[in-house]
């Protein structure tokens, strides 16, 4: 699985990134968690509000932090 948290630093995009490492680990799955800082990557993905979160190649989540129970739903539907 290919997990990308996209967005520039802000403490919004950290704390998506923590809570993505965080529910993978919980899990036990094999991920490739990827943080994209680089603006000309994030607009690629046509996303209008950072944080973002891109799972296979595939915006799942724009502009919010999901929660653990979300963001494990999410997660789970691209297995």
């Amino acid at each position: 699985m290919d997990i990308k948290v996209l967005g520039t630093g802000c403490a919004k995009c950290k704390n998506l990134e923590k809570i993505v490492r965080e529910v993978v680990s919980d899990m036990g799955i094999s991920a490739n968690v990827e943080k994209v800082t680089e603006i000309n990557k994030i607009m690629e993905y046509d996303i209008l509000m950072t944080p973002g979160l891109v799972i296979n190649g595939a915006v799942k989540v724009a502009g919010k932090v999901p929660g653990k129970d979300e963001l494990k739903k999410i997660i789970e539907n691209e297995m």
